[in-house]
């Protein structure tokens, strides 16, 4: 009878330890799915949803008006190579399309002051798009001129890269410039699938900031490293890109600028560039 009663008393203990088992497997899930719920709701604080379109990037955010194409080129120069490097670019730059028509512009070159030090930056327009860079490629392949300064230029350079890029449509146009001027060339690796998302609080807070004219361009690349933004300004100096970009601060709408769009970049990147004698923005 012991026996049996003991029997019975450990049947409960198993029922009982196998509910609470279920329990707490149905209590794990449910703990879960309401963390999995509440970081979703933490992130739609930060990233604003937009619709989906049925369309590329580029025809959504680029301007409809021109075929521009665009080339940011990046040379890391050896230091003691520097002087020389600056001294050859402002010689051949200038004059290597003379005498032949090159649908391509110099829009600007500068030497990095602050950033990665020893690092120049070029920016090239291509007046056709990729027909007009395939043409120019292709002449300045046949132009011993030019094979030349590639030669000499590459033992002054430890590493370069470059970028094809398209100009956003409420930016303004890159053109000429008088100084004497520095420039802020601020990058941002976006994350991926966000580039719409940029575009559309940029072209609301790019008001805030072309008032002072010191706007000069802004890009986003199509070959190269990808979900890239170059965003270029001009300043007279330091102490004024300080006084203007506290100024923004005071404007309504700046802030939410900043709010939305932080939580999109993977990394950031500010370069200050002095430009070249030769370069069209001074």
């Amino acid at each position: 009878m012991a026996s049996r009663a003991m029997a019975v008393a450990l049947g409960r203990a198993a029922r009982f330890q196998a509910c609470g088992s279920s329990f707490l497997q149905i209590r794990g899930l449910a703990v879960s799915s309401h963390k999995a719920k509440e970081d979703s709701w933490l992130r739609s604080l930060f990233v604003r949803k937009v619709d989906p379109r049925k369309d590329a990037h580029s025809n959504l955010l680029a301007k409809k008006e021109t075929s521009n194409l665009y080339k940011i080129q990046f040379h890391n120069v050896k230091p003691e190579c520097l002087d020389a490097y600056t001294k050859l670019c402002s010689e051949v730059l200038p004059k290597i399309h003379e005498g032949e028509e090159y649908p391509c512009t110099l829009v600007g070159t500068w030497n990095t002051w602050y950033g990665e030090q020893d690092q120049a930056v070029h920016i090239w327009r291509y007046e056709g798009g990729y027909p007009a860079l395939t043409e120019v490629m292709s002449k300045l392949r046949k132009n011993q001129e030019f094979t030349e300064f590639r030669k000499a230029r590459s033992n002054m350079l430890l590493s370069r890269k470059n970028q094809l890029l398209l100009e956003f449509s409420f930016w303004n146009e890159p053109v000429p410039r008088k100084g004497p001027n520095i420039y802020e060339l601020r990058s941002y690796q976006l994350r991926p699938g966000t580039m719409i998302e940029w575009g559309n609080h940029w072209a609301r807070a790019i008001r805030y900031r072309q008032d002072s004219g010191e706007a000069v361009a802004g890009f986003f690349s199509q070959i190269g490293q990808l979900y890239m933004v170059h965003h270029l300004w001009a300043y007279n100096d330091l102490q004024s890109r300080d006084d203007i970009r506290n100024s923004a601060w005071q404007k309504d709408g700046w802030d939410d600028c900043v709010y939305y769009t932080v939580p999109l970049i993977q990394e950031m990147e500010s370069r200050i560039m002095i430009p070249l004698k030769i370069s069209p923005l001074q």
